[in-house]
Formats: C-alpha cells, sequence, structure tokens
C-alpha cells in the first residue's frame, strides 16, 4: 500500500486525497416511532428539524450542561444514526438507555462491531464516488447522504469529513469493507494514519472527549455553537446551556495556540503574569508545533501572545511561548458581532 503523505496543515486539502478507516468510532441507531422526540430531548440540537436525508452535529451534555461528547447524526426515513467519538460507542448507549422509559418507542441498537466506517477528504475527493456511484452527491449540503447498492448490498455515503474539511464519509456493513476501501485507493486516495487525523483534528479545532469536552467544560467553552439550538424546547442541560448564553457567562473559550516547542497536555498558559488557562491537546506537525487550549475569555483570544509556565526546575528563559490561534471548526457566535477572529 502507498506510505501516506505528510499533511500540509496551512493548507491540508492540498495533497492526494486521503481514506481514514474511522471503524472505532461508535454507531448506535435509533428505531421506533419516538426516536426523533427522544434523541430531540436527549441533546443539544434541534433533530425534529432534521429530514430524512439530512443530517447536523449535536453534543451530548450532562444535567448540569458538561460535556460528554460531540456527535453526528444522520436521519434516514425510518431510523436516525448516531456517529460518536472513539471509546464513547458503549457510555452514549448506556447514557440514553437509561432515559428509554416503559412508553418510549424507541430501539438502540449498537451497530459498530457489524459496520464500518470511512472518511476520505481532499481536493479530489470527488472522484471517489465514481466507482460508488454516488456522484449524485457532489455540491450537495453538508451531511445530506443517500444509500446505494455496492457489491450487492447497501452502503451509505454522507456529505462532510466530521473534521470541517471537505470529503465525505460512509458506512455500511462490515463484509463490504475492504471491497469499499479498494475501490476508494482505485480512484487515486491513499490510505491515512491515526496520526495524520490527529494532526487535522488539532489543526481544524475539532474537541475530543478527554481532551476538550470534559465535566470541566460546557458545549460554548468548547465553541460548538453550531450544534445548539437555542429555540428548541428542554433536553437534559438546557437551562444551563440557557443561562450562560443570556447572561453571557462563558468564562473560558477553545482557542488554537501556536507553541514554540513541544509541551505536554495539561501545562498551565499564563499572559502578562496571570495564568489564563489550560493546554488541552498538542502535536508537532510540519515543523511547527500546535495545540489547543481553553483561554480565559476576558484574557483574549486570536492574535493573543502566550506563555507556557515551565515545569518545576526549567529556566525561566526556557519557557514556551506562543499564539493564539482561531480555527475553522471552533466557533464563538456570542461574540462574533464583536471580535472578527471569533
Amino acid at each position: 500500500m502507498p506510505q501516506s503523505p505528510d499533511l500540509n496543515l496551512e493548507n491540508p486539502l492540498a495533497a492526494q486525497p486521503l481514506v481514514f478507516d474511522r471503524s472505532d468510532w461508535g454507531r448506535i441507531r435509533l428505531s421506533g416511532a419516538d426516536r426523533v422526540r427522544f434523541l430531540h430531548n436527549q441533546t443539544t440540537q434541534n433533530i425534529e428539524q432534521i429530514s430524512a436525508g439530512q443530517g447536523g452535529y449535536s453534543v451530548f451534555v450532562t444535567s448540569t450542561g458538561r460535556t460528554i461528547d460531540l456527535a453526528t447524526v444522520y436521519a434516514d426515513p425510518d431510523s436516525l444514526l448516531v456517529v460518536v467519538s472513539p471509546g464513547m460507542g458503549q457510555k452514549i448507549y448506556d447514557w440514553m438507555d437509561r432515559y428509554i422509559f416503559f412508553s418510549d418507542k424507541v430501539t438502540l441498537t449498537d451497530e459498530s462491531d457489524q459496520t464500518f466506517l470511512f472518511t476520505v477528504l481532499g481536493n479530489s475527493a470527488d472522484a471517489a464516488l465514481q466507482p460508488l456511484g454516488a456522484s449524485e452527491l457532489i455540491d450537495k449540503a453538508l451531511f445530506s447522504h443517500q444509500t446505494l447498492p455496492f457489491a450487492g448490498e447497501p452502503i451509505t455515503v454522507a456529505v462532510g469529513s466530521d473534521l470541517g474539511l471537505a470529503g465525505y464519509t460512509l458506512w455500511g456493513p462490515k463484509a463490504q469493507a475492504d471491497a469499499v476501501w479498494q475501490a476508494i485507493l482505485s480512484a487515486g486516495a491513499i490510505a491515512g494514519s491515526p496520526h495524520q487525523w490527529e494532526k487535522l483534528r488539532i489543526q481544524q479545532g475539532r474537541p475530543a472527549p478527554g481532551h476538550e469536552l470534559t465535566d470541566d467544560d460546557n458545549p460554548l467553552e468548547a465553541g460548538l455553537w453550531n450544534s445548539i439550538s437555542f429555540e428548541k424546547g428542554c433536553y437534559i442541560g438546557q437551562e444551563t446551556i440557557a443561562r450562560l448564553n443570556t447572561y453571557q457567562g462563558v468564562k473560558k473559550r477553545l482557542w488554537g495556540i501556536k507553541l514554540s516547542a513541544l509541551v505536554e497536555v495539561g501545562a498551565t498558559i499564563s499572559a502578562e503574569g496571570a495564568k489564563i488557562g489550560r493546554l488541552t491537546s498538542v502535536i508537532e506537525a510540519d515543523n511547527r508545533i500546535l495545540g489547543l487550549a481553553y483561554l480565559r475569555t476576558k484574557a483574549g483570544g486570536a492574535g493573543l501572545s502566550v506563555k507556557v509556565e515551565p515545569a518545576a526546575g526549567e529556566a525561566e528563559s526556557e519557557a514556551v511561548v506562543g499564539e493564539a490561534l482561531a480555527l475553522p471548526f471552533i466557533r464563538h457566535e456570542y461574540y462574533a458581532a464583536t471580535n472578527k477572529n471569533s
């Protein structure tokens, strides 16, 4: 198999299209007459406004508005497919299952072990649709998807990469995985690695469980405003999130950080001698160090010069410096009118 090219973080789509095996991501299907109402009441997005063939991002949060996971929801005529982060499938399944009451007409099915999930992205990702017979999806809206036959079995192709980059995501029976994978490679794509996916995740600013999505964070702080409906009715955590929005209570915000040297996740970030945040993710890519960090709202945002506190015994002159960056996946809508970098 051809070796994966390194990614250009200034323009990641300039390289040859990459295909990633994301089958370690969780896939939970909801069926039954109450499926839409149920998921609508469980997550932050207005699920009731998503028609068959469409989809959207939605966040699972606790009763106090803390983040659990960012999910992608795809609506089919008779079901909803919820795609969740690696390692989160069982947790999200159990979370939803505990809220299904006897009278609810909802059935959960964990399809993670029975299906594959691939994502292809790049300037020429459209070419991958040709051998799959999904060319009708070219130029369609994000999350648009269709199910079609491939080698005698149905597979589904959706617009979007879950990274905010142009691309497509595909899933279907595990028995079809090899044939679909080879079809994508034959269209000119090259297999991408988990390390490359992590590069793109951090470069784009997509938050991940255990890093930016924890019991200490809420979805507004994580920059997931586009995954939240402020018009829908009550859902788990709704009161807290609505109050944060109404009273401008977002105390910290997620930003990209360009660093002068590699440091450990969890490092304290300061500006003008005051502690203002913490580093949540970091990676070395294309001769530069890029990370994600929560910074105090009052401290500023894109363009802010910061310093990472040196480790015990390290000389002050060796402190790592950095600059806050606005990243494509992160949205801070409340500040959009006053901060052009938000």
